[in-house]
């Protein structure tokens, strides 16, 4: 096997890697102490990737992105993750649900997103309603050339950056031998559509900055034509989508322990005591080798699945390991890092206590590590009838 990057993967990494060193990586502090990333600072970086050509990596050439594949699109995501989600996000990635887009959707919604113009959110989970997505209550009722609108989304990421919604509402029932199942549709939905309200969300210990919302709908109505993809057809949308998210969720944070190891490795190099580097006594080297172990194992299970989803071959399994290992590695290098540092590690003079905080919401968003052991285990015994 060649685990070689190409040429132009090289080159894409060092312009991800310059781009986030010169004009993400300054503003942390401001966006740590602030909680906000402003407005200015939000268009002077979109401004900015947009110039690099970095914007929209993710879409394909023909619609105006930058037609990376998965695994190259791993690392991009990875080359990212060694700073803060709110800073880098900013360099949009749009859902690539929005390629379901047809007709006048794509020149309304497509093709302005990818060239910075609008900017999409996804809006799924609801307060009683997270894993089980079949369970939302929100639904979207047929009513002439209209739907319907009601009900409550929250936890809706960048809600507050967007221009419109990615919907997920239930508009119907069916009976299957385990009983009924709520049939999804997915809208398009402009936030200034009346009966829509775009509320202030919950104060978060992760990601500082990087703001989620939530979305009341009351007897909204949202036009037919607005309808993403076929009417109750909203799974095998999100689906196209959940592989390549979790994918993402799991590169960042290949990048965010690339920079807990880094400051792990630096004062283990130079901090003394007793007479000695750090780094020499057994307590704390066998630290590193087993954080960079894990860090390892992580990498090659994402960058598997992104080879895999490249050919078409990656299966829910292994976006799922891939995220499962990646969540939960960071996690462990993070805190092995700050144990370490000892009491300067929860320090924010560093940037460990921030990535120890913003990886904890990594095994929760977009699936937790439960439902993606659950994903795994499904697809081995479903061939045994399990």
């Amino acid at each position: 096997m060649d685990f070689a990057l190409t040429n132009e993967q090289e080159m894409v990494v060092d312009t991800v890697r310059t781009f986030v060193e010169r004009e993400l990586v300054p503003h942390e502090e401001e966006v740590e102490r602030q909680g906000d990333v402003s407005p200015d600072l939000v268009a002077r970086i979109r401004d900015r990737s947009l110039e690099a050509g970095i914007y929209a990596a993710n879409m394909p050439a023909e619609f105006g992105g930058g037609g990376l594949d998965n695994l190259t699109m791993a690392l991009v995501d990875r080359a990212f993750g060694w700073t803060q989600y709110a800073l880098h996000y900013v360099v949009a990635r749009p859902s690539n649900i929005l390629l379901a887009c047809t007709g006048d959707q794509v020149e309304e919604y497509l093709l302005p997103t990818i060239r910075g113009e609008r900017v999409d959110c996804l809006a799924m989970s609801e307060p009683g309603a997270g894993s089980d997505v079949r369970g939302m209550s929100c639904r979207a009722v047929r009513d002439g050339d209209d739907y319907v609108v009601n009900g409550t989304k929250h936890f809706i990421s960048h809600a507050d950056l967007a221009d419109y919604t990615i919907l997920f509402a239930a508009t119907g029932e069916e009976d299957t031998p385990r009983g009924p199942k709520k049939l999804i549709t997915s809208f398009l939905v402009d936030h200034d559509t009346p009966g829509l309200e775009v509320a202030p969300g919950y104060n978060s210990v992760s990601n500082r900055g990087y703001h989620n919302l939530i979305l009341n709908f009351d007897d909204c109505r949202v036009p037919a034509s607005k309808v993403l993809g076929e009417e109750h057809r909203g799974f095998e949308v999100a689906n196209e989508w959940l592989g390549a998210t979790r994918l993402q969720v799991a590169a960042v944070c290949l990048g965010r322990a690339d920079r807990a190891l880094s400051v792990a490795l630096e004062w283990a190099a130079s901090r003394e005591q007793f007479g000695q580097k750090i780094g020499k006594f057994q307590g704390v080297s066998f630290k590193l080798a087993d954080m960079r172990t894990r860090m390892v194992e992580a990498e090659l299970m994402t960058y598997r699945a992104a080879w895999l989803m490249d050919r078409g071959a990656m299966s829910d399994g292994d976006a799922a390991m891939a995220k499962l290992s990646s969540t939960e590695m960071i996690q462990f290098v993070s805190d092995e890092a700050i144990q370490i540092l000892g009491g300067m590690g929860l320090m924010d003079e560093l940037p460990l206590e921030r990535i120890w905080r913003d990886a904890r919401v990594d095994r929760i968003w977009d699936g937790t590590s439960e439902i993606q052991r659950h994903i795994v285990s499904r697809e081995m015994l479903r061939p045994l009838g399990g």
